[in-house]
């Protein structure tokens, strides 16, 4: 089996790496990281370009058979719709069924996502739970995965780059040094 984790990964994190090596293990099955071209709900939001942060997410991972990235999402029209892409892979890795990863936030909106109803048809939707939260309920929802709380957000990342601030252990060594050496996020 198969997931893809998407999101915008701006930066990669290590509450992102957690949750997808938790669920990893959980379903028995390898994780893709998807980042997303550009994300409908988060257009003005990426302080990094697209490729930046799939470079990103191949530092990260480095060394984790478990883990990959996969850029489709770069190569397709923006903004990055969910469906859009699980349809692309479905052409390019006939009879290949996939897991569809997603944190409880990006599941809660749901509703307001571009041709949700057919997201069942071509992917396994599964939701990333923290301990003692509730994920929301949807449909198209298939399974419920429960992953370790790590409060830490790539807003939180990129607002202590801004201020100079540490960002030590809140990324991969890896991932702190491309951000310095290429002065991400400092506007």
């Amino acid at each position: 089996m198969e997931a893809l984790f998407g999101g915008s990964f701006d930066p990669v994190h290590v509450g992102h790496l957690a949750a997808a090596e938790a669920a990893g293990e959980a379903l028995d099955a390898r994780v893709r990281f998807l980042p997303a071209r550009e994300q409908p709900f988060k257009r003005a939001a990426h302080g990094a370009t697209p490729e930046q942060r799939a470079e990103m997410l191949d530092l990260a991972i480095a060394g984790n058979p478990r883990l990959a990235v996969e850029r489709i999402e770069l190569t397709l029209p923006t903004p990055s719709y969910t469906v859009r892409t699980l349809r692309a892979l479905a052409e390019r890795e006939p009879g290949n069924r996939f897991s569809l990863l997603l944190g409880a936030d990006a599941a809660a909106d749901l509703p307001a996502w571009y041709q949700v109803d057919a997201l069942p048809d071509l992917a396994d939707v599964i939701v990333f739970a923290r301990p003692g939260a509730a994920p929301p309920r949807h449909r198209a929802i298939r399974r419920v995965v429960t992953v370790p709380a790590i409060d830490v957000s790539a807003t939180l990342i990129r607002e202590r780059v801004r201020q100079a601030r540490s960002i030590r252990y809140l990324v991969p060594d890896a991932v702190r040094e491309y951000i310095a050496a290429r002065g991400l996020y400092r506007e």
